[in-house]
């Protein structure tokens, strides 16, 4: 611990390797008594993680962090609080910076440092480096992880584009290393996240940020489907963001034919939605690179009991309260889609032919409830 209590913990992510070292030396430079420490993953097929740690002067020691339980990213978790410990004990570190290897998500490394804390060490903010030049071919790569050699694990089936959208979303601060970005670039990544703050990796300040404080709560329910803070309408730089909300419910049935269309009309859709055949399930939709991923996730408030709402986290029941339809209750229609050269118009009909027309709202259940995919693609992840 240090004399002014609880070491500093931030986190630097990014599938950037360059922009993410370039900004880790940075912090190193502009924090006297900052120590990065980082765990390489590229050698988790051999059985065994490395750990490095260095100084703004060089290396200051290393070693290997046996696989557990045959991933990487576990591993990572097991090796990373000792570490993080001993940096604590030590009482010279003035900063632990947590340089994430490539692929991994800053969203499991930083709740684990929030719970394993204990006075020792506190995380104080969560940073992702970007090469603005990168973000579109990055949301745009449909490639698995494995197929990059960036898997955390032999199981880990997610894509270069969904995996980097996640680290750029659940950041708070984005930090751009390219001094040559085009505007269209730097576009984009303002849109694709609005609520972070985005700095030039010049720019003075990045220490004061990284101490600035981090709600891992907050964080989280950022993120959640049901109550996510996602991107309003804009048109910058050839660049749009399109807000599409309804309250009538999907046909199942529909929209599924139209999921191909609508997951490749963007770099980076995702949102919240609602099918007539479940009405009381809240779905999550996320794309990126042409790969859509369509998940439960809870139920709608509208569905639940009186009584089950006060179980309910406050972040939901504010959402819902603020979102309330007098018919449909807090089931809704969000879906934001963004991406230079967005076709709106298209857009707009494709969806709007999507949902529930009158007359099939008037017939009844009976007028559209039929086998879709949804059943398979839901119930089989359930």
């Amino acid at each position: 611990m240090t004399p002014e209590g609880p070491l500093p913990v931030v986190i630097v992510a990014g599938l950037h390797a360059d922009a993410r070292r370039a900004t880790v030396d940075r912090l190193l430079r502009e924090v006297p008594g900052s120590v990065a420490l980082h765990h390489d993953l590229s050698t988790a097929p051999a059985g065994t993680v490395r750990r490095s740690v260095r100084d703004a002067t060089g290396a200051l020691s290393s070693g290997e962090a046996p696989l557990v339980n045959d991933c990487a990213c576990c591993a990572l978790r097991e090796d990373l609080v000792p570490e993080l410990e001993r940096l604590a004990e030590g009482a010279l570190t003035r900063l632990a910076i947590v340089e994430l290897w490539d692929s991994v998500e800053p969203h499991g490394m930083a709740e684990v440092i929030a719970a394993h804390g204990e006075g020792a060490f506190r995380l104080t903010n969560v940073l992702t480096a970007v090469d603005p030049a990168l973000v579109l071919p990055c949301l745009s790569n449909g490639d698995d992880l494995a197929e990059a050699g960036l898997a955390a694990a032999p199981t880990d089936r997610r894509t270069v584009g969904d995996t980097f959208a996640r680290q750029l979303e659940y950041a708070p601060l984005a930090v751009a290393d390219s001094p040559g970005a085009e505007p269209d670039d730097l576009a984009l990544l303002r849109q694709l996240h609005p609520a972070a703050d985005q700095v030039r990796l010049g720019s003075q300040g990045l220490g004061a940020a990284a101490v600035a404080g981090f709600d891992v709560a907050a964080a989280a329910s950022a993120q959640h489907p049901a109550c996510a803070r996602l991107p309003h309408d804009c048109d910058e730089e050839g660049v749009s963001t399109f807000v599409w909300q309804r309250r009538q419910p999907f046909h199942a049935g529909r929209l599924y034919e139209a999921l191909e269309d609508l997951c490749c009309a963007a770099a980076r859709s995702r949102g919240r939605f609602w099918l007539a055949d479940r009405p009381d399930s809240l779905l999550a939709w996320e794309a990126a690179g042409g790969a859509l991923c369509v998940e439960y996730a809870g139920p709608w408030m509208a569905s639940l009991p009186d009584a089950a709402w006060e179980l309910m986290p406050a972040e939901r029941r504010t959402a819902a309260a603020l979102s309330w339809h007098p018919e449909h209750g807090d089931r809704c229609q969000h879906l934001v889609f963004t991406s230079p050269g967005l076709d709106r118009a298209g857009l707009l009909a494709l969806l709007d032919s999507c949902l529930l027309t009158d007359d099939e709202l008037a017939s009844g259940p009976d007028a559209w409830t039929r086998p879709t995919g949804f059943d398979r693609l839901l119930d089989s992840a359930a």
